[in-house]
């Protein structure tokens, strides 16, 4: 079945030349054009679409505000927004509620590329539910001590990038957010950054400041109920993966941007486990209790009372947010990596010994039992002999 798209642009010359562009897309899209706000809310409610792109500058109704009603109104829609470079500020506004931005003027390849990708990341989610759900999540949360530090170095105007790099790298969701938006198509980078220093670096201090103290695009982790137990240990593993798959991706000589890759999605490996905790909370309580009582994989508990694993909504919000490929198929795959189609070792491969190598400390909300290696996908990259020196 081919999937819905629909283009929002006040000028009617760009949406004609977007049609010509896009022709060779009949076949797997049906596309519709629209010139406003109104216009494209009007045909959303008429039939659904799986993507939206829109211009940024419009009269009555700006893409960021359309994109908000989008937001609330379609959740399981795909946004993607078109900006030119002067537009940061506007483009600030819409952080929270567009999962893509392209930049003005914004080749036909590339909305195709971005557009295409993200369909087939919400394909690997199968629960409509779901994909509604993840796409109502405007940011995540951040750990508070975290959070405080940063609003403090902020203000300091003598700090240094690589002090807020060090900090915004010990965070789950400040690391998922900055990734996001420095790999957008509104920075016009040549590569995707995947080290949090180069983040920092392309977006600089006033940027950030702008995420935090502005827009709030990271908050801290308040008033959700058992939440300190739960993202501390959180934290502490994905830190303790995090740094050991950096270490075994070194040890394996991937590349340094491989290395890099693997810290990365060591970090947000269970970025899942945080969308669930933070808007479930109390049920996904259970479902780890239940994991932890009957010595089952609390990815098979998950899968069987919520209808999808952390592993398959962390790598589908983060594909959705357009964060680097190796990254979004080490977080998606870390429980099951023989369903990678890359050849050979990979980020993946780094972050799934990592976490048999890192296992959450004991305790009541310890995670399930130990699990192990697939000694069969490392039998075939022909590295079992490795695994005594790697760990």
């Amino acid at each position: 079945m081919s999937s819905r798209i629909l283009f929002v642009d006040d000028e009617a010359l760009v949406l004609q030349g977007l049609q010509r562009s896009l022709r060779g897309m009949r076949e797997e899209w049906q596309m519709e054009f629209v010139t406003s706000g109104a216009d494209a809310l009007a045909a959303m409610a008429r039939h659904p679409f799986d993507a939206i792109v829109s211009d940024m500058r419009m009269p009555g109704m700006n893409g960021a505000e359309l994109l908000n009603e989008v937001m609330k109104l379609y959740p399981g829609t795909a946004r993607f927004i078109l900006s030119g470079h002067a537009e940061e500020e506007l483009i600030m506004r819409c952080v929270g509620i567009t999962h893509q931005f392209l930049s003005k003027p914004c080749e036909a390849d590339e909305i195709k590329s971005a557009v295409k990708r993200a369909l087939s990341v919400g394909s690997t989610l199968g629960n409509p539910r779901l994909r509604e759900f993840i796409g109502r999540i405007d940011h995540l949360p951040s750990i508070p001590i975290l959070y405080t530090e940063l609003v403090e170095k902020l203000q300091d105007p003598e700090v240094e990038l690589t002090v807020i790099a060090d900090i915004v790298a010990k965070d789950i969701a400040m690391t998922a957010k900055v990734l996001q938006l420095v790999n957008s198509a509104f920075f016009g980078l040549s590569r995707k950054v995947t080290d949090m220093e180069g983040a920092v670096s392309y977006l600089g201090i006033d940027t950030l400041k702008t995420l935090v103290l502005t827009i709030h695009a990271f908050d801290q982790f308040d008033g959700v109920e058992g939440s300190a137990a739960f993202l501390r240990q959180l934290w502490t593993h994905s830190l303790d993966v995090a740094a050991a798959a950096k270490r075994i991706a070194h040890h394996a000589r991937l590349a340094p941007a491989a290395v890099e890759s693997a810290f990365v999605a060591g970090m947000l490996h269970d970025i899942g486990q945080l969308v669930f905790k933070a808007n479930l909370n109390l049920q996904y309580d259970e479902v780890v209790a239940k994991a932890h009582r009957e010595s089952q994989p609390l990815e098979a508990v998950e899968a069987s009372v919520l209808g999808a694993t952390h592993a398959e909504v962390g790598g589908y919000l983060l594909g959705l947010w357009g964060l680097p490929v190796p990254i979004v198929e080490a977080i998606t795959l870390h429980h099951k990596p023989a369903d990678s189609l890359a050849i050979g070792l990979t980020p993946l491969t780094a972050v799934h010994v990592a976490e048999a190598f890192c296992q959450p400390a004991n305790g009541p909300e310890a995670a399930p039992p130990a699990r192990s290696p697939d000694l069969d996908y490392l039998a075939t990259l022909g590295v079992v002999e490795q695994l005594d020196s790697w760990k």
